[in-house]
C-alpha cells in the first residue's frame, strides 16, 4: 500500500508540472482580478480574448480555414451566430486538420462519452495551466489551494484486488495531500469502510462525482454515523446534474456547504456556482450562445460554445451535447456575469451491479477512453445481473483489441458476474424528446 502510494504521488508530481507550471500563477492572479469585475469589463474581456482567439485559429487550423473560407478574417459577435456549428463527430473526424500542434508537444485529454461516443482532444500546456488556474480560481473563493486536504472520487481505477480483499478502496498522493476515493465500489457492503477512513483522514475539501458521494452521504444518514462537523470547508461537484434533494442530503450528513461547476474534458468554457448557489456563466473564458431547435437564440435550449482556451483543439461554435435554461436574475455574490438557472444532460442515471453496486453515468462514459472507433453506444439494464451494450462501431478503426478493452473497462466497472451482451448496429434512435439516452436503466424500482 506505501509503495503503491508512492507511486500515485510520483506519478502526480509529472502530471502536475503540466497543470501548475509555466503560467499558472500569472493566470490564477489574472483571473482573480475578475472576481469582482463589472458585466462591461468582463464583456470587454471576452470580446478582446474572442478577436485574439479566433485569430489564432484562423491562421493555425485547416479546419476552420476550409470551413469558413477567405471571407471570415476574424471573428466577432456580429458575425459568429452566421458561422456553422460544429458536432462531436467534426472533432472525431477531422481531428487531424482542426488540430493546430504536434500532439507530443501538447497535452491529451480524452473524454468519457456522456452523449454515447468518445474522442481526443490536445490542449496546449499553457492552456492547461490557464484552465486549471480558473478552477483553482473558483475553488478558491471556499478556501481551497493545492496542498491543502482533499478527497477527490473521480473515475480513477486504483484498487486492486487485493486491495478489495483488505477493505481499503483509496490511494494517496503524499505530496499534494489528496486522497483519491474508488468510485468502483460503492456499494452498501463496503460505505462504512469510506466513511470511517474519510472521518479518520480529515479532508478540508471533497471533490468528485456526485452519484458517488451521494452513496455515501445517504448511507451515513441511514445509520445514523456523524460526520464530524466543521471538517469539510466545501464540497466541489461535477460531471452530473445535483438536484435539490441531493444537495439537502450532502449538506444534511457532511454539515458543509456544496459547491457546482461545470465545464468538459474537451475545453468547454465555465459555468461556476457561487456562494448564494447561483450558477454564472463565466464570460471571460468563453462565448455562450443558447438556441432552440432552428438554431435561433432562445433563453432556453441547447448550449453552444466557443471556448478560449482550446488553441490545441479549437472550439468554435461547438454544440457540446446539453441545454441549459438562462435568468434574468441579478446575484449580489460580487459576480456579475450572467446567471444560469438549470443545465440539463448530465443526468445521474446509473447501472447497478451486485458485485459493485451503483456505476454512475460519469464512471460509465469513461469505458470509451483510449477505445477507438465507437461512434456512439447506448448501455440497457433490464435484468439484475445483465446489460445489453448497443454499439455502433466504425470498421475502420475499432478493432478486435478495441473491444477487449472496451470489455475490460466495463469489467472493472461491473465486477465479473455480470453478462454483457454487445450488440452491433447501424444506428440508435433517440427517444422520443429527441434526446439520446445513453443509459436506460429499467430495474431501478428492484434497488430505489
Amino acid at each position: 500500500m506505501f509503495v503503491q502510494n508512492i507511486l500515485v504521488s510520483i506519478f502526480n508530481i509529472l502530471a502536475y508540472k503540466n497543470r501548475y507550471g509555466g503560467n499558472y500563477s500569472k493566470y490564477l492572479k489574472h483571473y482573480k482580478n475578475y472576481r469582482n469585475a463589472s458585466l462591461k469589463e468582463l464583456k470587454q474581456e471576452q470580446l478582446k480574448r474572442l478577436h485574439e482567439f479566433s485569430i489564432y485559429v484562423l491562421k493555425h487550423s485547416l479546419f476552420y480555414k476550409e470551413l469558413y473560407g477567405s471571407s471570415i478574417t476574424s471573428i466577432n459577435l456580429d458575425n459568429i451566430g452566421n458561422l456553422p456549428l460544429v458536432v462531436k463527430a467534426d472533432l472525431q473526424s477531422h481531428y487531424d486538420t482542426i488540430r493546430t500542434i504536434n500532439i507530443k508537444n501538447g497535452i491529451k485529454s480524452k473524454t468519457g462519452g456522456t452523449t454515447g461516443k468518445s474522442l481526443e482532444v490536445v490542449f496546449t500546456k499553457d492552456n492547461m495551466q490557464e484552465r486549471f488556474a480558473i478552477l483553482d480560481t473558483f475553488r478558491g473563493q471556499f478556501g481551497y489551494s493545492l496542498g491543502k486536504r482533499t478527497a477527490w472520487f473521480s473515475g480513477k481505477n486504483i484498487v486492486f484486488e487485493k486491495d478489495v480483499k483488505n477493505k481499503r478502496f483509496w490511494k494517496t498522493d503524499y505530496f499534494h495531500n489528496i486522497r483519491y476515493y474508488s468510485s468502483f465500489h460503492i456499494k452498501n457492503e463496503y460505505l462504512a469502510y469510506y466513511i470511517k477512513n474519510l472521518i479518520s483522514f480529515k479532508p478540508e475539501f471533497i471533490a468528485g462525482f456526485p452519484s458517488t458521494i451521494l452513496e455515501l452521504a445517504q448511507y451515513g444518514l441511514a445509520h445514523n454515523i456523524s460526520f464530524p462537523a466543521n471538517t469539510i470547508k466545501a464540497i466541489f461537484l461535477t460531471a452530473e446534474i445535483i438536484t435539490p434533494t441531493m444537495r439537502k442530503t450532502f449538506e444534511l450528513f457532511f454539515k458543509t456547504k456544496v459547491y457546482d461547476q461545470y465545464a468538459s474534458s474537451e475545453g468547454a468554457p465555465f459555468i461556476f456556482e457561487c456562494k448564494n448557489q447561483n450558477l454564472h456563466l463565466q464570460l471571460q473564458t468563453g462565448i455562450f450562445e443558447v438556441l432552440d431547435e432552428h438554431n435561433n437564440p432562445a433563453n432556453e435550449g441547447k448550449l453552444v460554445v466557443t471556448s478560449f482556451t482550446t488553441c490545441g483543439t479549437p472550439l468554435i461554435r461547438y454544440d457540446i451535447g446539453d441545454s441549459v435554461t438562462l435568468s434574468d436574475k441579478v446575484c449580489n455574490c460580487g459576480d456579475k456575469n450572467p446567471i444560469v438557472n438549470r443545465i440539463l444532460g448530465r443526468e445521474g442515471d446509473f447501472i447497478y451491479s451486485v458485485e459493485m453496486g451503483k456505476v454512475s453515468s460519469g464512471n460509465i462514459s469513461n469505458t470509451l477512453k483510449d477505445v477507438k472507433g465507437v461512434q456512439k453506444f447506448q448501455v440497457i439494464q433490464n435484468g439484475i445481473n445483465e446489460i445489453s451494450i448497443i454499439l455502433i462501431a466504425d470498421k475502420a478503426y475499432f478493432k478486435s483489441n478495441d473491444e477487449v478493452l472496451f470489455l475490460e473497462k466495463w469489467r472493472a466497472r461491473v465486477g465479473y458476474k455480470m453478462k454483457i451482451i454487445i450488440s452491433y448496429v447501424l444506428e440508435i434512435p433517440n427517444e422520443s424528446n429527441g434526446k439520446f439516452k445513453m443509459i436506460k436503466n429499467n430495474i431501478k424500482h428492484l434497488i430505489e
